[in-house]
């Protein structure tokens, strides 16, 4: 077994504590969750284990080879892109079913499944995946043994934004149209523009892990993840010289600096150049110089910490996202697969 130099701390109480905290927003509506992207980069099958022993019963990826990941584990998976012709020999994995959008997903559907359930994305005015309430009316359904009918709101982390209104109206006027057993449109930011959004079920992604898609949710989900880095090389920069590529930092003084086991491809982006913060024995430190591959250096000047010691860095996503100018889904499902990841 190697030992890494980098880290993903990662926190079970956290991750429970948020889904916890969304499925009560959803009152009477049952509270799934989004696993895509590797369970949102902390690590698809750790995530949904610790989800499933929360009580949560649904969840959604995107394809079917991340489906085959999570299935048989003690939850329904839907696979959030439907069902390609080459996802056919994929068909009969435990408890997964697909999400149809198109009328040729749904045509193949009928032609291999045997009357079997499925979930049908409806576009409302997202105009991403989704058949139309058109093929709805004209009998693209009909017959099919639907489980969940969803849609997806595409300004919900914009709550004044009208476009949330007039997609709820057109979803909910497809209440009793299709047979299916439930509806359901709220993600995250969904779920807090009240219980008019929450239908039968709901579909949180980055809240589970930690964001903070919208202000309503700013003090009740909590960071799920810190990364970890050990400290590479403790040096003294003297006065007027740079650090790292292009010389974008020079020492204002003699500074103490280190070098730590990180960099963009660890998902540690560029973007943090200049505006990073770590934490580093006990106190913040900035992220000084270009970020680069593997390595980063900060500003430790005053503060005793040596070769192979470890800093941590700035978990609260909100914050980091504001920093570097990447989204907090970037930040999130960007984390490398050179992470040891240790979940407490």
């Amino acid at each position: 077994m190697y030992s890494l130099p980098n880290r993903l701390h990662l926190s079970t109480d956290a991750l429970t504590a948020n889904w916890r905290a969304l499925a009560t927003m959803s009152g009477a509506a049952a509270c799934g969750a989004a696993v895509k992207a590797n369970g949102y980069g902390l690590g698809a099958r750790e995530v949904v284990t610790r989800l499933i022993a929360a009580g949560c019963r649904d969840l959604y990826v995107a394809t079917w080879a991340e489906a085959a990941v999570v299935a048989g584990l003690g939850a329904r998976v839907t696979v959030l892109h439907g069902v390609r012709e080459a996802d056919v020999r994929l068909i009969g994995l435990p408890e997964v079913r697909p999400m149809l959008n198109t009328a040729a997903q749904v045509a193949r559907w009928r032609a291999v499944a045997g009357g079997a359930a499925c979930d049908v994305m409806v576009d409302t005015g997202m105009n991403r995946l989704g058949v139309a309430a058109d093929d709805i009316a004209a009998g693209l359904l009909d017959g099919l043994a639907i489980d969940t009918l969803a849609s997806h709101l595409a300004c919900a982390d914009e709550p004044a934004a009208p476009l949330n209104a007039l997609q709820h109206g057109r979803f909910a006027a497809l209440h009793g149209r299709t047979g299916a057993r439930r509806m359901s449109l709220a993600n995250s930011a969904g779920i807090a523009l009240g219980p008019d959004y929450a239908f039968d079920l709901t579909r949180p992604g980055l809240a589970l892990y930690g964001g903070v898609p919208c202000p309503a949710l700013r003090g009740i989900v909590r960071p799920v993840v810190t990364i970890a880095a050990e400290v590479l090389q403790r040096r003294v920069v003297r006065a007027g010289e740079p650090v790292g590529y292009n010389a974008t930092w020079r020492a204002p003084r003699d500074t103490t600096v280190a070098i730590v086991n990180l960099g963009y491809a660890d998902g540690y982006w560029r973007g943090f150049s200049d505006r990073g913060t770590a934490s580093a024995g006990g106190q913040a430190v900035p992220v000084i110089g270009r970020v680069s591959m593997d390595l980063v250096a900060l500003d430790v000047d005053g503060i005793d910490i040596a070769e192979g010691d470890w800093v941590t860095f700035d978990p609260d996503l909100p914050r980091a996202a504001a920093a570097s100018g990447m989204s907090q889904y970037e930040l999130l499902t960007g984390l490398g697969q050179r992470f040891e990841r240790r979940w407490t």
